[in-house]
């Protein structure tokens, strides 16, 4: 037959079925020489008429397939090793239009081969489909794993922190919450030693006030020795780019090698007021509900700050509430209340009290001349001398105007009289300057009650002294009396 049609001796019919075939089919001799193909070779591998004929070469056809790179150098050597040992093979073209083709091609009879080419574009198209989808599903269901195991180590690290604030928003004092600090610490991040400092009352230094799984707290380190505190915010070592160490911990041995260290500034209501530092150590294992520990431990130092500032403004408020704002002693209501408990306190010990109340001598006059400035500072320096010469379990107070009064526990009359005595000498002897002028000395006169010969009741108590303070007066003033009894 003539080229373009059933190229063999055939049988018409035969030549019929291959031309209807969606396949196209080549057979090629023993010897590489087409034998024979069907009209459907043209539109599957998109040729042109000179580009397949009965009489051709396989080589040739081969060459010019891998000219138009239809078929790659691996493909072009798998095929050559199956047809010298006489096996099947098969691989894909992809023609230049994109289509891709399946070659297959198996050993026939009288050493021939017969190939078959199968347009199998949409089906590779649906595979890659298929692949394509199963990727993105995939790579979805790490993504939302990823969200699930973040959200979950997010709120493990939520309950870890709402733990500790429950614990540190219970505290009663700065004490037990460096308590709660310590013991929290330690657990939240097991892998980190760490320490709070606390600015000194001069703000010169920091006081260190407690830490956990080390023992070699500073007892103060300098208030410009760490980079957090003079930049103003926190400041992580080792995990940044460009990292410069602290002073305070270049100057103290911890004992290990610091790779790693977090400080985080302490901030109550704006203004700084202490540090957290705290360290990581690469062979002791961390917390592993947290997953970022430097970001965590920077909560944590928040929750600390918050913690400590509320109970700062706690104690403030409180002082607030007991204390006189010109000499910083007790008020009346605060030691009215602490007679009360003291009075239950000896009924239930069978222990003794006493009251020492005193006022200053002719303070009306000295206001007069000196002018209500000066006595302000005069009051104030009473308060000073009281707490000065007082010991530290006295309660003094500030009743009103010139009027005092202080809660000695523990003691007997006479034992109140002998303090009342140092008090007022101590009252004669000091110095009050007032715009660079040293003003007039100052006397005072002191009655002393006490519990319970003069008295079960903190009224009885109080008006047993204040009989004995206006006696001292009476006697001619810078003086102590005291009560006599019931």
């Amino acid at each position: 037959m003539m080229d373009g049609g059933l190229t063999s001796a055939g049988h018409d019919l035969a030549a019929d079925v291959l031309n209807m075939m969606e396949q196209g089919i080549l057979v090629w001799s023993e010897g590489g020489i087409c034998e024979m193909h069907n009209l459907r070779m043209f539109d599957v591998l998109e040729l042109e008429p000179g580009d397949l004929r009965v009489g051709m070469s396989w080589l040739e056809f081969r060459e010019r397939g891998r000219a138009r790179g239809e078929i790659s150098d691996a493909d072009n050597q798998m095929s050559e090793r199956k047809i010298a040992s006489r096996e099947s093979y098969s691989y894909d073209r992809h023609l230049p239009s994109g289509r891709v083709v399946l070659t297959s091609a198996r050993p026939a009879r009288g050493g021939a081969y017969i190939v078959t080419f199968t347009d199998v574009t949409n089906a590779r198209r649906a595979a890659h489909d298929i692949v394509e989808a199963k990727h993105a599903a995939e790579e979805a269901e790490a993504r939302a794993r990823k969200v699930l195991e973040t959200e979950r180590a997010r709120q493990a690290e939520a309950d870890l922190l709402a733990r500790l604030d429950e614990w540190l928003q219970s505290c009663k004092s700065l004490d037990e919450l460096y308590l709660v600090v310590t013991r929290f610490m330690e657990k939240l991040l097991p892998g980190s030693k760490g320490e709070l400092y606390i600015y000194s009352n001069s703000r010169d230094a920091l006081d260190g006030t407690c830490n956990w799984n080390t023992d070699d707290l500073h007892h103060a380190i300098a208030a410009d020795s760490c980079w957090a505190l003079r930049r103003g915010r926190y400041y992580a070592y080792g995990v940044q780019e460009i990292s410069f160490m602290c002073d305070h911990v270049t100057e103290h041995n911890h004992g290990v090698d610091v790779d790693e260290y977090i400080c985080v500034p302490i901030v109550a209501h704006g203004d700084t007021v202490g540090l957290l530092h705290i360290r990581f150590v690469p062979s002791v294992e961390l917390n592993s509900k947290v997953t970022d520990h430097i970001q965590f431990a920077k909560r944590c130092g928040e929750h600390i700050s918050m913690a400590i500032a509320n109970v700062k403004l706690r104690d403030e408020l409180h002082d607030q509430s007991i204390r006189d704002p010109l000499t910083g002693l007790y008020n009346r209501r605060y030691f009215l209340d602490a007679i009360r408990r003291q009075i239950a306190v000896a009924e239930r010990l069978q222990t003794p009290f006493s009251v020492i109340a005193f006022d200053a001598d002719k303070f009306k006059m000295f206001n007069d001349n000196h002018g209500h400035d000066a006595g302000d500072a005069v009051l104030r320096a009473l308060g000073t001398v009281m707490m000065e010469v007082m010991e530290e379990d006295a309660i003094c107070a500030r009743f009103g105007g010139e009027e005092f009064c202080i809660l000695l526990p523990d003691r007997t009359t006479t034992a109140a009289v002998t303090a009342a005595e140092k008090l007022r000498k101590a009252v004669q002897e000091m110095q009050v300057r007032y715009l660079d002028v040293v003003l007039p000395p100052v006397t005072v006169s002191l009655g002393v009650a006490s519990y319970p010969d003069c008295g079960s009741q903190p009224q009885q108590i109080m008006r047993r002294a204040d009989d004995a303070l206006y006696r001292a007066k009476d006697a001619g003033r810078n003086r102590v009396e005291s009560c006599v009894g019931n």
